[in-house]
């Protein structure tokens, strides 16, 4: 079943109806009978396995996977290794330079980031070929909602990072008193020279990560190039 791909600790924590993961399922059954589907079956909830629900500190919210062959697995903004980097992730480092010194990595793979409790979520886990936003409509909005108001409600002291509208567009789930929200333009070429380059995004999570004393996000890709 599609609902026991997801770990214990998160099945617990979301609580989501099975007769849900049921009919999703079904859906998505559907759909990769037809077309191609990424991520592949086996990474679908790839945000969910590097960390447990009690462990996310920091959630860094996209809208759905990438949408070319070999591209999507699992994680917001990541590729794997050997995979061309998007435009948006490339932004992303060059802000991440600027912001901490930390210098871009040769590959998109942000897996390590996810090992220290950086929940890399799509709002959909899951798109046709070459079809951006094909399984946004009824079909993921429920469990994205659900996990960003679960961590809102049951942890303390996290941080949301909503860059652009869509993210931004669920803020309404999130309670700004318990937990840091960050918010800016996309990091995508055409919005980040609007306000994403000089955020800061970066060093104001591990500020707050460290004044409520956590340890803080090391984000240096540097094993990446080997």
């Amino acid at each position: 079943m599609l609902v026991d791909k997801l770990s214990s600790d998160w099945q617990k924590a979301l609580g989501l109806d099975k007769k849900y993961f049921a009919e999703l399922a079904k859906f998505l059954d559907s759909e990769r009978e037809k077309y191609s589907v990424y991520p592949k079956q086996e990474d679908l909830f790839k945000a969910f396995d590097y960390c447990d629900f009690k462990d996310v500190k920091v959630v860094i919210l996209g809208q759905d996977p990438y949408h070319g062959p070999n591209q999507a697995m699992g994680l917001s903004f990541s590729v794997p290794r050997g995979e061309k980097i998007p435009p948006s992730l490339r932004n992303i480092y060059k802000e991440l330079d600027s912001d901490l010194g930390i210098s871009p990595a040769l590959d998109g793979d942000l897996s390590p980031w996810a090992q220290q409790g950086v929940l890399l979520l799509n709002t959909s886990l899951s798109v046709r070929d070459g079809e951006p936003g094909s399984h946004s409509k009824g079909h993921w909005e429920e469990f994205s909602a659900q996990v960003l108001k679960s961590l809102s409600e049951q942890s303390e002291h996290l941080v949301f990072v909503l860059w652009g509208a869509h993210a931004q567009s669920h803020k309404d789930l999130l309670d700004a008193q318990k937990h840091l929200i960050i918010e800016s333009v996309h990091p995508s070429p055409l919005s980040a020279s609007r306000g994403f380059f000089g955020s800061k995004p970066f060093s104001k999570i591990n500020k707050y990560l460290e004044s409520t004393k956590q340890e803080a996000i090391d984000w240096r890709l540097e094993q990446l190039l080997f």
